[in-house]
């Protein structure tokens, strides 16, 4: 097949790689905006692979909420490629990817897979303001529109079928994970004697880093390292940062807690080799990644009992679910769990197992190729059920 990814606001660190693996079967183009102005227009990644960086606005980093005067521009130039060379599938990543695949093909007939990553509905704030309003209803409409959308979990489908998603449209696809970075053997950051515990993930409130924080006075003498946040010198880093220091000071832990800022994703297996506990505790999970590379690394993952860590963390086997935002548990349960070499053990070697058979990136490729075969026509729809148990 030609395949054609679409992620107009930020590339993943998986799209490449599934690319790669898509690519040793199938053609594959990724589109993505131009955000850097030393960004060369097209540039091969691998044999079969190629990313385009199509210029619509200003050639710097934009939040997602800021493209929309630009995708009628990034939508043109896909209409323009595509009407010389027609994919079969297009693949298109959150909503503003659906919004220019379903504009750059009209009028060409071909089917639209889609992948949401974070549904708007799913938005924390306990208010909806009128821009998150006008998101759901866009992705209503596109959710609508596609031939096939993806589910990172069983909560995701669900969440679908209320936005009113039709059943028979979506299949459940997890998020996959480099095994080959993320493993057992490798580099790991220096350390000392103390227990270290390594928290990944945003650092903003729900992003599970404040809960690590007020935890950690009931695990005496562990240490906790915080990775996260924008890269340096964007606008919000210093203040949820500085917010982060105050909580750890209120909480007479600031001798314990160090914050790391932006870890390159390059650099996070090193970090989690490090750990002898990987915390990974959102209040909304829509892809689970940081608790899959955690178990792909050997290491055992305490994660929150919400949206994807429910499928990929079998809890008490691969790891140890716990409720959100539940510091007083956290910290009962990563005690236990310090305390206890040989179930550290066995979680990290039954986690290091089920991320290599179950989530990695060559049997998530496959997947995915059901779900373009089937909106192409080449094989039988899938259902929900049957894609969860694949």
């Amino acid at each position: 097949m030609n395949i054609a990814i679409v992620s107009v606001h930020d590339l993943p660190a998986d799209i490449p790689a599934i690319a790669r693996e898509l690519s040793s079967a199938h053609r594959v183009t990724v589109y993505t905006r131009r955000n850097a102005p030393d960004r060369k227009p097209r540039v091969k990644v691998a044999t079969g692979v190629t990313i385009e960086y199509l210029t619509a606005g200003p050639a710097e980093p934009l939040p997602e909420n800021g493209l929309m005067p630009y995708i009628s521009d990034f939508s043109a130039q896909l209409m323009q490629r595509w009407s010389k060379d027609r994919p079969d599938v297009i693949h298109a990543h959150s909503w503003t990817g659906g919004l220019a695949a379903i504009a750059g093909s009209d009028g060409m007939d071909i089917p639209i897979a889609q992948t949401f990553h974070k549904l708007g509905s799913s938005s924390i704030q306990p208010r909806a303001d009128r821009e998150q309003a006008a998101r759901v209803r866009l992705e209503r409409a596109i959710g609508r529109r596609a031939n096939a959308v993806i589910a990172s979990c069983a909560d995701e489908a669900e969440e679908l079928i209320r936005l009113g998603v039709p059943r028979k449209n979506i299949a459940v696809v997890p998020h996959g994970v480099d095994v080959e970075r993320f493993r057992r053997q490798g580099p790991s950051l220096n350390r000392g004697d103390r227990p270290r515990l390594v928290h990944v993930g945003h650092i903003t409130p729900g992003g599970g880093a404040h809960t690590a924080i007020r935890a950690l006075d009931g695990i005496p003498g562990a240490e906790l390292l915080i990775a996260g946040g924008p890269v340096a010198g964007a606008p919000d880093t210093e203040r949820d940062l500085e917010a982060l220091r105050l909580l750890a000071k209120e909480a007479g832990v600031e001798d314990r807690v160090t914050l790391l800022g932006h870890v390159p994703h390059n650099g996070i297996a090193k970090l989690m080799r490090s750990a002898d506990v990987v915390l990974s505790l959102p209040v909304a999970v829509p892809n689970g990644k940081v608790a899959l590379e955690a178990m792909a690394c050997g290491v055992p993952v305490i994660a929150s009992a919400l949206g994807a860590h429910v499928d990929s963390v079998v809890d008490g086997v691969t790891g140890i679910l716990v409720r959100p935002d539940s510091p007083a548990l956290l910290a009962r349960r990563t005690r236990q769990l310090l305390g206890d070499l040989t179930r550290r053990t066995a979680l990290g070697f039954a986690g290091a197992d089920r991320a290599s058979s179950r989530y990695s990136m060559e049997r998530i490729s496959r997947e995915l190729v059901r779900v373009y075969d089937t909106v192409t026509g080449r094989q039988q729809p899938v259902e929900i059920e049957e894609a969860e148990a694949a």
